[in-house]
C-alpha cells in the first residue's frame, strides 16, 4: 500500500506561505519541486536544518506549491502547480522543436520519411506493449514493415495502434468531437476487446476499475459513468480552446488531456492508449510536429511502474497531477534525446552507405538497400517491406529493387505465388572494394 502524506503542520505552513522560512529550506524545497517529488521520496531527504522534521518539510512543500496552484478541473479539485522546471523545460522543448532540422531539402526530406516510418513503429509497439500485448519489438516491426495480416490479438493492437496513429497524422487539424473521440477509441480497439461491442462505445455501467492483479487490490475506481457527458465536454474544451481564461503551455495541456481521459476511464477498455493518442494529436495539433518523429510511448513503456505511480501520488495528494506533468515532461526530454542519438546513428549508416553511390547509377535508397545486406548477409526484403521502410510508393519500391538486380548487386526470388524476395546477388561482393 502507498503511505499516505502527513497532516500539514499548520505553524510551518504557515510560516512558508509568508516567506517566513530560511534559505537554507526554501533551498530544498526548490530541490524538491525540481522532481516534484511525493513524500515517499521527501520523509528521506538529507541533511534537514536543526530543528526541522520531515513532517515539517512537507509542510514547506505543499505551501510553496499551493502559491502556484491553477484550478485544471473544477468538478473533481483537479489542480496544478507550474513549477520553475517545468516552464524551463517547455521552453527547452520550443527551442529544440523549432531548430531540429535547419533545411528541407530533397534529401533531408527522404531521411525524415525514413525516420517517421520508424518513428510510427515504434510508438505504436511500445504504447501496445504496456497494455498488454505480447508480441516482440521485432516480430511486430516485420509485421509492419511487410504489411502481414496480425495473427493473435497482440499483434492486432500493434496494427490498430499504428493505424490509429496514421490517421491522426492525417487528420491532425480536426477538432475533438465526442464522434472523434469514438472514432479514435474504434480504430485503437477494434478486434481485441472481449465484446466486440464495446469499441467505440463509452462504458454504461460502474463496474469498470483500475486494478493491481499481483497485489490483488483496486487501485483506483473512475467517475460514474453518468458523469461521462460533463467529461466529454470539460476534455473537448480543453483540447479545442484556444483562448482560455487560464493560459496554460500546449505541451502541459497536451499532458493534462493525457490525464483527464486516464481519471474518467470512459471506455471498457483501451483507455491508456486512447489517453496517449490523444496527447500525440494534440501536439501535432498545436504544431510539435516533431512529435511524430518521436516514441514517447517507448519511454514510458520502460518505467511503466513510475508512470502508475503518478496516478497515485495525484490521487493521495488531494488530486494534485503535478507529479504526472513532471513525469511526463521527464520522459518528453528522454525521448527527444532518443530521437537525436538515433538520427545520429543513421547518418553515419547513410555516410556508410553513400560508399556505395561510386558504383554508378544508384540513388541514395538503393545505397540504403544496399548497406542493409552488407549488415545482414542472411537478409531477405521484399516491395512491401522497402515501401515501408522508406515511405514510398510501392512502384518506386519495385522500381528501386529491380534496378539493382539488373547491376547483379541483388537477386529475386519467390517466397510464394504472389510475394517475390531479394537477397544478395552474385556482383555483391564486388561492392565490398567499395568500402
Amino acid at each position: 500500500m502507498m503511505e499516505l502524506p502527513p497532516k500539514i503542520e499548520k505553524k510551518a505552513f504557515s510560516d512558508a506561505l509568508f516567506g517566513k522560512t530560511s534559505e537554507e529550506i526554501n533551498f530544498l524545497v526548490d530541490q524538491i519541486n525540481e522532481e516534484y517529488d511525493y513524500w515517499d521520496k521527501v520523509k528521506y531527504k538529507k541533511p534537514l536544518p536543526d530543528g526541522v522534521t520531515p513532517e515539517m518539510l512537507w509542510s514547506f512543500v505543499k505551501a510553496s506549491r499551493l502559491k502556484q496552484y491553477v484550478m485544471i478541473w473544477d468538478k473533481y479539485g483537479i489542480k496544478l502547480s507550474v513549477t520553475s522546471q517545468m516552464q524551463r523545460l517547455c521552453h527547452e522543448f520550443d527551442m529544440l522543436f523549432g531548430s531540429f532540422w535547419s533545411s528541407d531539402n530533397d534529401s533531408q526530406s527522404a531521411e525524415r520519411k525514413y525516420y517517421l516510418a520508424s518513428s510510427l513503429m515504434e510508438e505504436a509497439i511500445y504504447s501496445s506493449q504496456m497494455e498488454g500485448a505480447s508480441t516482440t519489438r521485432v516480430v511486430a516491426k516485420e509485421m509492419l514493415r511487410k504489411n502481414k495480416s496480425p495473427q493473435n490479438k497482440s499483434q492486432q493492437m500493434i496494427v490498430n495502434n499504428y493505424n490509429t496513429i496514421q490517421y491522426i497524422t492525417q487528420h491532425r487539424n480536426d477538432p475533438l468531437t465526442e464522434e472523434n473521440l469514438l472514432h479514435i477509441h474504434r480504430l485503437m480497439t477494434e478486434n481485441t476487446l472481449d465484446d466486440p461491442n464495446n469499441a467505440g462505445r463509452f462504458r454504461s455501467n460502474d463496474e469498470v476499475v483500475v486494478a493491481d492483479v499481483i497485489a490483488d487490490e483496486i487501485v483506483y475506481t473512475p467517475p460514474t459513468y453518468k458523469e461521462i457527458p460533463e467529461f466529454l465536454d470539460a476534455i473537448c474544451y480543453m483540447f479545442n480552446e484556444d483562448n482560455p481564461r487560464i493560459f496554460l503551455h500546449p505541451i502541459i495541456k497536451g499532458i493534462i488531456i493525457h490525464f483527464m481521459l486516464a481519471y474518467m476511464h470512459p471506455f471498457v477498455d483501451g483507455n491508456g492508449r486512447t489517453a496517449r493518442a490523444l496527447f500525440y494529436w494534440y501536439m501535432l495539433k498545436e504544431n510539435y510536429w516533431l512529435t511524430e518523429y518521436m516514441s514517447i510511448s517507448r519511454v514510458i513503456a520502460k518505467s511503466k511502474k513510475s508512470y502508475e505511480k503518478t496516478f497515485r501520488y495525484s490521487e493521495n495528494d488531494e488530486n494534485d497531477i503535478g507529479y504526472f506533468v513532471a513525469y511526463n515532461l521527464r520522459a518528453l526530454k528522454i525521448s527527444f534525446q532518443q530521437l537525436s542519438d538515433y538520427i545520429q546513428r543513421k547518418q553515419k549508416e547513410k555516410k556508410s552507405a553513400n560508399a556505395f553511390m561510386a558504383a554508378g547509377n544508384i540513388n541514395q535508397r538503393q545505397a540504403l538497400i544496399l548497406q542493409y545486406f552488407a549488415e545482414d548477409p542472411d537478409l531477405v526484403l521484399t516491395v512491401k517491406e522497402v515501401q515501408s521502410r522508406f515511405s514510398v510508393a510501392s512502384m518506386t519500391a519495385r522500381k528501386d529493387l529491380s534496378e539493382l538486380v539488373q547491376h547483379g548487386y541483388l537477386q529475386e526470388i519467390a517466397i510464394n505465388k504472389v510475394t517475390r524476395g531479394y537477397l544478395r546477388g552474385q556482383k555483391f561482393d564486388e561492392l565490398k572494394n567499395l568500402k
